[in-house]
């Protein structure tokens, strides 16, 4: 069987699977994208602040380097990095880059001397964040790449399914065989394929206050775990710091404070040099942690908010500077009623990158053959502990097109396509496969189950800090929680809806991270315990959490070694 008779099945429409579909329609193989929504939906589209690469010599900041931004990401990843993915990942990005703008990406330029146009974001050290459009650097991708997806439908070389949303992954002794889906108006249905690459985004949706929107419900990680894929670092989810405290939680993009916006309290101190050297540029996590340390050292009634405050960058640079480098921020903020070249805006730490998700090699390989992961619902090591600003969409860039290079470079040493009939569905899961058993379900009351309900339990129990008594408070309520989801007279909805499937697919995540994070008995990035405030010893392995649904040892490629299985 050669490359172009392999059929490659895309779920998700954000950069990894937009760019993975491009790239595997060049290489000749058949491409099927699959998104549960319209192509446009989906965190890439609403991805402000930028991409980071270090370019040529004639267009890098002065002095910076491709190895300043390795030691950057391992730096903010707290030591938790994978150092072999982080090189790939920086190494690589300059090509990557290139091959966005030739599918139609165009970035920003500065109108002086032509050369692109580069931000600085918190734990960078120096400017490196290419960004499109001012603040909308997200849609500038998105559209381009939609527009070159669209037009090689019309080719056909890649087919769309829009508004089909995956259930699961179909298995043919022990591969991934295709994928079973709801179509448009809920009818099952089996696309069959030689090869499945989940590029299905984040589970921002786990919590009360997040950047995410509403699609970002972990339906591709939920589904490769429950086909016994290895997943890791769950425990890792990064909370933006600056997020409107009013209206829809919209981000405001880290790239302000790069411009030197500063964080201030009720009484107008900025407080964050008291919390960290570099002050509001620091690593997301550390400013968040900032914020909510500082709220509750406050006497009195102090609110549960914090201003960030640009007026000094409007004043430094002149009228019209903000709406010109961020209107997409301009326009939102004053829609809300403010005009942040004179008010403060109250913002508040948000549900916004989760660092964890379905394990994979350098490749996009994952612990079952046949099954690549890429984006945010892939963990590939680079972003360790804490995510550095702007390299989320550089790591979909690279590792898709790693895993879509992998896959059409093996295809004409794959088998044949199994029969419809050699398939079957993944085996449903059973509370020891969580290694929580011992927890007594019926503890937690008879809560009904909803959406709203576990994102209030994750937000107030799993959030920024943690700790034993909270996480083990979730995981109750969260096994309490496994009946009410399996019955189809489920409160929100039956699991043959599109709803019901996304409730279960956030409760599933949800008993995973929390008991990832009840495991991890130290902090770091991320991950802080205020029981066990220590950062762990040296070294990604140490409690690096590998397992499959089966709750054996993950059997991992060889260059996932670094990731050491761990019994929970």
């Amino acid at each position: 069987m050669s490359a172009r008779n392999s059929h490659l099945v895309v779920v998700g429409s954000g950069i990894a699977g937009l760019f993975g579909s491009l790239l595997a329609a060049e290489a000749g193989l058949r491409v099927t994208l699959v998104t549960k929504g319209v192509l446009a939906q989906g965190n890439t589209h609403f991805a402000q602040g930028g991409i980071c690469a270090v370019l040529g010599p004639d267009a890098a900041a002065p002095g910076d380097t491709v190895q300043a931004h390795i030691a950057d990401t391992l730096k903010a990843g707290a030591g938790q990095c994978n150092p072999d993915a982080v090189r790939i990942l920086c190494e690589e990005a300059c090509g990557d880059i290139a091959a966005l703008e030739r599918f139609g990406v165009v970035f920003d330029r500065d109108a002086d001397t032509g050369r692109p146009a580069l931000g600085l974001e918190g734990a960078h050290s120096a400017a490196r964040i290419l960004h499109a459009g001012g603040d909308a650097t997200g849609a500038a991708i998105a559209e381009g790449l939609i527009r070159a997806v669209r037009a090689a439908a019309e080719l056909g070389t890649v087919r769309i399914m829009e508004h089909a949303f995956v259930r699961d992954l179909v298995l043919d002794g022990g591969r991934v065989a295709g994928v079973s889906l709801l179509a448009p108006g809920g009818a099952p249905r089996t696309v069959i394929a030689d090869a499945v690459l989940l590029a299905s985004g984040g589970a921002g949706q786990l919590f009360d206050f997040t950047t995410n929107p509403a699609v970002a419900t972990a339906d591709g990680l939920a589904a490769a775990w429950r086909a016994g894929a290895a997943v890791a670092d769950l425990e890792y989810f990064q909370f933006h710091p600056t997020a409107l405290a009013v209206g829809d939680n919209f981000l405001v993009s880290e790239a302000v404070r790069g411009a030197g916006a500063v964080l201030r309290d009720s009484t107008g101190a900025a407080f964050m040099a008291s919390y960290h050297p570099e002050a509001d540029l620091a690593p997301r996590d550390v400013v968040s942690r900032g914020i909510a340390a500082h709220l509750s050292s406050l006497p009195g009634s102090p609110g549960d908010t914090v201003f960030l405050d640009a007026t000094g960058v409007e004043a430094a640079h002149g009228a019209g500077y903000l709406a010109r480098r961020f209107p997409t921020i301009d326009a939102r903020t004053r829609e809300l009623g403010f005009d942040w070249t004179r008010d403060w805006l109250p913002v508040t730490p948000a549900a916004h990158y989760w660092m964890g998700g379905v394990a994979t090699d350098l490749n996009g390989q994952t612990s079952i053959p046949g099954l690549y992961a890429a984006g945010e619902a892939a963990c590939t090591g680079v972003h360790g502990a804490n995510r550095l600003a702007s390299n989320s969409l550089l790591e979909g860039l690279v590792f898709g097109r790693r895993a879509v290079r992998h896959f059409a470079s093996s295809a004409a040493h794959a088998g044949a396509p199994a029969s419809c009939a050699a398939m079957r569905q993944p085996t449903a899961l059973e509370p020891g496969d969580f290694g929580i058993g011992d927890l007594d379900p019926g503890a937690a009351g008879p809560v009904p189950l909803s959406r709203h309900g576990l994102q209030r339990l994750m937000g107030a129990h799993a959030g920024v800090v943690r700790n034993a008594a909270g996480l083990g408070a979730a995981a109750r309520q969260l096994a309490a929680w496994r009946p009410q989801a399996s019955r189809s007279g489920a409160p929100e909805a039956g699991p043959a809806t599109q709803a019901g499937a996304e409730l279960e697919n956030l409760r599933l995540v949800a008993e995973l991270l929390v008991n990832a994070a009840l495991a991890r008995e130290d902090s770091a990035g991320a991950h802080f315990r205020s029981d066990f405030p220590e950062a762990p010893a040296p070294g990604r392995g140490a409690h690096s959490w590998v397992r499959s649904s089966t709750g054996q040892d993950a059997h991992l490629p060889t260059s996932l070694s670094v990731l050491e299985s761990e019994t929970v």
